[in-house]
This record gives C-alpha cells, sequence and structure tokens, in this order.
C-alpha cells in the first residue's frame, strides 16, 4: 500500500499541482486512484470505485470535499 501512496504522490508532484489535500491516509489514496483514472488507468477506476463503495460511512463528507468524484450523480 506505501509503494502505491508514494507512486501516486510522485505522480501529482510531476504533474505540476495537487488538485486537493487530503485528510487522512485513505482519502489521499482514493485522490491517487482518481488522478490515475482521470488519466486513463482502468485498474484506478476500478479501486476508487471499490473504496468509495466500500466507505459509505464518509461519502457525505467526500461529496461536499470533492464533488468531481460524484460526478455520475448528476
Amino acid at each position: 500500500m506505501k509503494n502505491i501512496l508514494v507512486g501516486t504522490v510522485l505522480i501529482l508532484i510531476s504533474a505540476g499541482s495537487v488538485p486537493t489535500f487530503a485528510q487522512d491516509g485513505r482519502e489521499a489514496q482514493m485522490i491517487g486512484f482518481h488522478d490515475l483514472c482521470d488519466h486513463g488507468d482502468k485498474k484506478a477506476c476500478v479501486k476508487f470505485g471499490m473504496m468509495l463503495q466500500q466507505n459509505a460511512d464518509r461519502q457525505a463528507d467526500w461529496r461536499r470535499a470533492h464533488p468531481d468524484w460524484f460526478f455520475f450523480e448528476r
């Protein structure tokens, strides 16, 4: 898991900007998966969706902080 997080941070840094700030490690991982998904990584899209579903108790907070994550609900 740490390798994924470190890789994600490196990708975000190399992209020139970090779009949002994470409140915890899980949210940081989701931000990374979302960014990779936006760049065409289908595995990251699946992992991102799974994490959203597995953490239903936090979805209300994430909807407020990251409305772009829930584009499919519009």
